[in-house]
């Protein structure tokens, strides 16, 4: 039992190595508790990416033959590519790519990157009618604050005009990466008339969406090349007004 190895006692023995090896423990420890990240959303990198394609009409062995493998084949070209997924159906085919574990952060956002180049040069040789491939590459993105606007008698574009402009200010803020706007509506131009008005005159109402399709196009009229600026020609007729509307 005399020849047994006894930390204990080597550390009442030592006292001044105890000691200071305490001391040394407790100065890294606290340096390293001022140093740690702290953050409540700490960022973090997802190494995935998901590929949709759809093709209406389409079996899912076709899919998976004709679409689904050549798109996995060029994924299988990346650096850091690990293994794909893929789930088939009639008309649609979804893919979940996956990086190495070992991918530096610094480099997910390339592999994105040529994923993206790779999958857009592939597309061109899918069959006709296929939709997609779209990727979806925003994992990480968290939506942390819901902004609800509305101003009662407001029309909407100035409601619009607003939430960009606050949209803009909101993306000074540190930690913000991306601001989406929700429930935007297209501005549109309704024409009402009376079909009998019309009967008794003889027009038809595809006369009338003829007519303002005609009358609202934006046709190239040239430039004219001049010692200074070039100046560009535009023929007016486009409706830039609700007035302008015959």
């Amino acid at each position: 039992m005399s020849g047994r190895f006894n930390l204990s006692a080597l550390a009442v023995r030592e006292r001044s190595i105890t000691l200071f090896l305490i001391f040394l423990i407790g100065v890294a420890g606290t340096l390293s508790f001022f140093e740690l990240g702290r953050a409540e959303d700490p960022p973090f990198t997802v190494k995935q990416m998901t590929v949709i394609s759809a093709w209406p009409g389409a079996t899912a062995q076709e899919m998976q033959d004709q679409i689904a493998e050549p798109l996995e084949k060029r994924m299988q070209e990346l650096k850091w590519y690990d293994r794909s997924e893929t789930y088939t159906r009639p008309g649609l085919a979804f893919t979940m790519v996956s990086f190495l574990d070992k991918t530096p952060p610094s480099q997910v956002q390339e592999e994105f990157y040529q994923a993206r180049k790779k999958l857009g040069d592939a597309a061109k040789s899918l069959p006709e009618g296929v939709i997609g491939p779209m990727i979806n590459d925003e994992f990480s993105d968290v939506t942390f604050a819901l902004f609800a606007l509305k101003a009662k008698g407001e029309p909407q574009r100035l409601l619009v005009r607003d939430a960009e402009s606050l949209r803009q200010r909101l993306l000074h803020v540190p930690g913000v990466k991306k601001i989406n706007i929700i429930g935007e509506q297209a501005e549109r131009i309704f024409v009402s008339f009376s079909h009998e008005r019309l009967a008794t005159l003889g027009i038809s109402p595809q006369d009338i969406f003829s007519a303002l399709n005609d009358q609202n196009v934006l046709t190239p009229a040239g430039s004219i090349e001049t010692s200074g600026p070039q100046v560009f020609l535009r023929l007016d007729g486009a409706f830039d007004t609700l007035g302008a509307v015959p």
